[in-house]
């Protein structure tokens, strides 16, 4: 028997992710809570084999409570969610999901991807996989690109991020051309917000 722990702050999602599951005969849902911070708890308490996780939560989310999770237990993680973007997919994979469906997944899917989570298997759904791969793909920024982009979000001109860096203002126009065709994005702000949500540069402080 597979012990399964719901975790989604909308109680009808729980319930509907209840029926599916309890229909089969090799699984069942042993707990289940609307947080993260509540999940982190329960799987410590109560070592589910399998937790199924949403990722946008008000408070600790699903990506911090995976993380959690991961390293204080040996439950597996399912990620369940309705979102797929970029920095979504790398961060609940770097905290150690082992797999990710998006919510319109057919039933028969979600419960082959808690039966092979069990088993230890990585499982992704198909855009999923394309946007992983996708983005291990794309090279990163460089240490001096990084530099470039961080005085950007701090509001810096070229000009004065010129004069932060003792370069001229060609080579700063430069590193950002470099850091937009790397991140295909064509204006500053985007490249901010972009890098931060890959985790390739860190929030202003």
């Amino acid at each position: 028997m597979i012990r399964v722990l719901l975790v989604d702050d909308h109680p009808v999602v729980r319930f509907g992710l209840r029926t599916i599951l309890e229909a089969q005969e090799d699984l069942s849902v042993i707990g289940e809570c609307g947080s993260g911070s509540e999940a982190i708890e329960l799987a410590s308490e109560l070592l589910p084999d399998v937790v199924l996780m949403d990722l946008k939560m008000p408070g600790v989310d699903g990506a911090t409570a995976t993380a959690a999770v991961v390293a204080a237990t040996p439950c597996r993680v399912v990620v369940l969610t309705t979102f797929d973007t970029d920095g979504d997919v790398l961060r609940a994979i770097e905290a150690g999901a082992t797999a990710y469906l998006l919510k319109d997944a057919p039933s028969d899917d979600l419960v082959e991807a808690v039966r092979a989570a069990a088993r230890g298997q990585t499982v992704l759904a198909s855009p999923v996989a394309t946007k992983l791969v996708s983005a291990v793909q794309r090279p990163g920024l460089s240490a001096r690109e990084v530099e470039v982009l961080t005085l950007v979000g701090r509001g810096l001109s070229n000009v004065a991020i010129s004069q932060a860096m003792h370069v001229s203002e060609a080579t700063v126009k430069s590193h950002l051309l470099h850091v937009f065709a790397k991140l295909d994005v064509s204006d500053r702000t985007a490249a901010v917000t972009v890098a931060m949500s890959r985790g390739w540069l860190a929030p202003p402080a």
